[in-house]
């Protein structure tokens, strides 16, 4: 029982839960519903659906997670950040086919729940730590970029037919320079735009609230949409029902794609959000629990006709500043906006289509990141570049291929270091604790026959080679005749067959010369790793020293070498700290 309860948060919580909470958790979910309702239909809108399945996507998410989820309070829905990845698929294939949209959405949800459950149960929650921050905010600039580009068009009052971020601002400025603006429609738009702006730093008044009640309210009342101003018009009355999202075989690879990109996109958010509040709020998060969470809330909505959703950092906001508790908000807002679709479809009839791409932008500026890239570009520029090319490759390729090639700089950028890591040969330096490399400390002496050569990194099939290249031209560069080589391991992590091979032919070479190899510091699982290998027995055991100063010891035991330390005499050449 303990084993699925662990698997069911909100169920430990409902157990836990204290009386004193509950006024909050009502009232919070309430006010959460007030915001939830625009932003849903309008990220279903700007993702290339009808606006109605951004309730669909809203309700259902919000029941889950809260059973699901680790967070009190995290807030799950539609999101800016995957409107774009959402649309980039679901337009091509669906011809314009809004039935075939919502398939093909529901679907993609379904593949993100299922990896996002996959990989959580295989406790792969830190897999998006791969991606650095300088990448995440690259990405997800590209992004912002491409949402906000979508979206001028309805802002103007206008429609083009075109495929790609620059190719749509080109047709967007050609239809500009032709005369196709709806001036009524972009004075709505960017009315609605300049008072979410304006009030988005006011926690207690939800800006995105007045200014879509005010938009509606003027077009109802002027009758505007007679001047060509398009309304979202009344909504379906009643809920969401069950609906297997069939595809053809022909849309299995981009959704599948679609899905996975919306996976890693969603998840890597939601775990920066999550550990922000889960911080904050003094209760840790499981990442993989995390993972879970959020799958299962997609799962479910793709099987809603709905589409994939994410944790939201305009929404959680709102409920923690309402004075939510638990995910009993988010179950409030749920039944608020259900509550709706049943009693008052019609409410949002002259929502203006220029006021909810206000609201997409508006998030989308959201999610541009520049003062901190303004910080990675004075402390580490290489960074700031990475960021740059991520950024011009969602901008230009698309999202999808964007994200793939943020994925490909990510799985590059980890590696580098561990295909060519630092190493140095170290030093007895005057004055310093320790043995030290020779080139941060140009005083620092070297024992006669003994080169201390330390490896920065882990020892694996791609650098084991430069490791090996690097330790002969340690012992070639000595100024002494070298009878010992001592690896200082202490940075070395893990060993693969490979480079364990490498190191049985590196002690051949050095045996051939009459050098001795010997290993310091090694972690004990290495050292396991090593046994298993076979290489306690080809090097000798004897030859494995549990600190540097140990094999300087032995060393010096066992050679006639003429040598004094810095230190004071009294300590002698062991009481060291490696460094």
């Amino acid at each position: 029982m303990k084993h699925w309860i662990h698997w069911l948060p909100g169920v430990r919580t409902l157990r836990q839960y204290e009386a004193a909470w509950l006024p909050r958790d009502i009232v919070a979910g309430f006010v959460l519903a007030t915001m939830l309702v625009p932003v849903g239909i309008a990220y279903a809108v700007a993702s290339g659906l009808p606006g109605i399945h951004g309730l669909y996507a809203t309700i259902v998410p919000l029941l889950i997670y809260a059973v699901f989820g680790p967070s009190r309070i995290l807030v799950l829905g539609p999101d800016s950040a995957l409107a774009a990845v959402i649309l980039g698929v679901v337009a091509p294939l669906s011809g314009g086919d809004p039935l075939r949209v919502v398939t093909l959405a529901g679907m993609m949800a379904i593949v993100s729940g299922t990896v996002c459950i996959l990989a959580g149960i295989a406790r792969l929650g830190f897999v998006t730590e791969l991606l650095s921050k300088p990448i995440r905010y690259g990405y997800m600039n590209g992004i912002a970029l491409t949402v906000l580009i979508s979206q001028l068009p309805k802002l103007f009052g206008f429609s083009i037919e075109s495929d790609g971020p620059l190719r749509n601002l080109w047709a967007i400025a050609s239809a500009i320079l032709e005369g196709r603006t709806n001036l009524v429609a972009l004075a709505i738009g960017l009315g609605t735009l300049t008072v979410i702006l304006l009030l988005k730093n006011h926690k207690w008044l939800p800006g995105i609230l007045v200014a879509v009640v005010a938009a509606t309210a003027v077009v109802g009342a002027l009758n505007l949409a007679r001047y060509g101003v398009q309304v979202l018009g009344p909504l379906p009355q009643g809920l969401p029902g069950f609906a297997v999202p069939l595809i053809g075989y022909s849309d299995i690879l981009p959704v599948l794609i679609g899905g996975t990109a919306i996976a890693l996109v969603s998840f890597a958010d939601t775990s920066v959000l999550s550990r922000s509040y889960a911080a904050r709020l003094g209760t840790p998060v499981d990442p993989n629990q995390e993972m879970v969470g959020l799958g299962a809330a997609n799962l479910a909505t793709g099987f809603f006709q709905g589409f994939p959703i994410s944790s939201s950092s305009s929404r959680t906001p709102v409920a923690e500043a309402a004075g939510a508790r638990t995910q009993l908000t988010s179950v409030v807002g749920a039944l608020v906006i259900a509550l709706l679709l049943l009693a008052a479809p019609n409410l949002l009839e002259h929502l203006p289509t220029a006021a909810l791409a206000a609201v997409v932008i508006a998030s989308a500026i959201g999610l541009i990141e520049v003062t901190d890239l303004k910080r990675i570009y004075r402390i580490q520029q290489w960074e700031f570049w990475l960021s740059i090319v991520c950024f011009i490759g969602v901008a230009v390729l698309g999202v999808i291929p964007g994200i793939g090639l943020a994925i490909a700089i990510a799985i590059i950028e980890f590696l580098w270091d561990g295909w060519r890591p630092h190493s140095a040969v170290l030093g007895r330096a005057h004055g310093v604790k320790g043995y030290h490399d020779i080139t941060r400390y140009p005083d620092a002496r070297l024992i006669p026959g003994l080169v201390l050569f330390r490896w920065d990194a882990p020892l694996f099939f791609a650098n084991a080679e430069f490791f090996k290249e690097r330790a002969l031209d340690a012992v070639a560069k000595s100024p002494t005749p070298v009878r010992w080589l001592v690896v200082a391991a202490e940075p070395v992590t893990s060993v693969d067959v490979t480079a364990a091979d490498f190191i049985g032919e590196l002690d051949q070479t050095l045996q051939a010369k009459g050098i001795e190899l010997c290993f310091a510091e090694l972690k004990d699982p290495v050292k396991d790793k090593l046994k298993r290998f076979g290489l306690f027995t080809l090097l000798g055991e004897k030859y494995f020293f549990p600190t540097i100063g140990a094999a300087v010891s032995s060393f010096l035991a066992t050679h006639n070498v003429a040598w004094e330390d810095w230190e004071d005499h009294n300590k002698g050449p062991t009481d060291d700290i490696p460094g």
